[in-house]
C-alpha cells in the first residue's frame, strides 16, 4: 500500500516544487542569490534553475539585478494583497497609494503601509518624500515586530495568545532604544492601543524615528499600519505635525476601504473587552532596497 506521502507526491508537479524551493531560498536571502548559488544550494540542474527563473522574471515574481542576483519581485506583493482567507480581499496597497502620495506631498517625508507577515512586518506600499533629507522607503522591506513604529502598531493588535507567544522568545537588541524586556513591551503596546498611534524613538536605527497609526477596516479590525520615518533631531513642532498627519491619513484610508458585508461592523480590537483579533494581511516577502547604506526604514 502506498503511503500518504507517496500518494501526494504522485499528484504533484515537480517543476512547481522546484519553483517553490527557489522562492524559499530567495525569501531567506534579502541580498539575492545567483543561479550558481541556487544550483549549489538546491542541487538542481542549472538549466532547470535558469528556465524557472526566466519564467518567474517574465511574470514579475522575481527580478534580476545588473550583477545577476535574483530577488523576489513586486508581483508577489500585488498577489498577496488580495489574500482573503483571513482578511479582506481588496488590494490594500492600490487603495492606500493615493493617500500615501498625498501625505508625502503635504509633509515632504516618505510614507509607507506595513502589514503582518508571520512574526515580522512587511512594507506593502510606499510613497517617496520630496523634502531634502527625506528618507527613502520601499515596498518589500521586512522588519521585526518589536522595533519600529509600524511594527509596534501591528504588535499591539495581535491576539493575546499571539503576543504572549512572541514575547516568550528572545528579542534582538538593535539599538539602545530597542525594547526587549517583555514587561516593558507589554506596557508599551497597551499604551499604543490606548492612544491610537506609536512612536519609534530610534529603536531599529539610532538615527531614524517614526510615527505610525493603525488602518482599521470596519469589518476586519486593524489590517495594516501607516508610518512616516524621519531623521532624528527635528523640532518638536515638526514631530507633532508629522504625528497628526499620520493619524489623519490612516483614518482616511480606513474610511475609504470597501465593505463586503451588509452587516454592521464588528467591534474594533479591545472595544468590547474581548481578546483582539489579528487581521493584518498575510503578504509575500520581497527584497529591500537600502537607503544610501543605512538600515531599511
Amino acid at each position: 500500500m502506498q503511503s500518504n506521502v507517496e500518494t501526494g507526491n504522485k499528484h504533484q508537479i515537480p517543476v512547481i516544487d522546484r519553483m517553490m524551493e527557489i522562492l524559499d531560498v530567495l525569501a531567506a536571502r534579502h541580498s539575492g542569490a545567483s543561479i550558481t548559488d541556487l544550483v549549489g544550494t538546491l542541487k538542481v540542474p542549472r538549466t532547470t534553475i535558469y528556465r524557472i527563473l526566466n519564467t518567474l522574471q517574465a511574470h514579475g515574481v522575481v527580478r534580476r539585478s545588473v550583477a545577476g542576483a535574483y530577488t523576489l519581485g513586486p508581483r508577489l506583493l500585488s498577489l498577496a494583497s488580495r489574500v482573503s482567507s483571513d482578511g479582506p480581499g481588496y488590494d490594500l496597497g492600490a487603495l492606500a497609494l493615493p493617500h500615501l502620495e498625498q501625505l508625502s506631498d503635504s509633509i515632504g517625508e516618505g510614507s509607507k503601509i506595513s502589514v503582518l507577515d508571520g512574526d515580522h512586518a512587511l512594507v506593502l506600499a510606499a510613497a517617496q518624500g520630496k523634502r531634502e533629507y527625506a528618507l527613502a522607503v520601499w515596498p518589500g522591506q521586512r522588519l521585526p515586530l518589536h522595533a519600529g513604529a509600524a511594527s509596534k502598531i501591528l504588535l499591539a493588535h495581535l491576539s493575546e495568545g499571539e503576543l504572549t507567544k512572541l514575547l516568550k522568545h528572545d528579542l534582538e537588541q538593535y539599538t539602545s532604544k530597542t525594547i526587549t524586556n517583555p514587561k516593558r513591551l507589554t506596557k508599551e503596546v497597551a499604551k499604543i492601543r490606548g492612544q491610537g498611534w506609536a512612536h519609534d524613538k530610534g529603536e531599529y536605527s539610532p538615527s531614524i524615528q517614526a510615527f505610525a497609526a493603525p488602518i482599521v477596516d470596519q469589518e476586519y479590525g486593524v489590517v495594516a499600519a501607516l508610518s512616516v520615518p524621519f531623521l532624528t533631531g527635528i523640532a518638536p513642532e515638526r514631530q507633532e505635525q508629522i504625528r497628526a498627519a499620520v493619524v489623519a491619513a490612516a483614518a482616511a484610508i480606513g474610511a475609504a476601504l470597501p465593505s463586503s458585508s451588509p452587516f454592521p461592523r464588528t467591534p474594533r480590537p479591545h472595544e468590547d473587552g474581548t481578546k483582539p483579533r489579528s487581521r493584518a494581511l498575510t503578504a509575500a516577502r520581497s527584497s529591500s532596497r537600502p537607503n544610501h547604506g543605512s538600515r531599511p526604514v
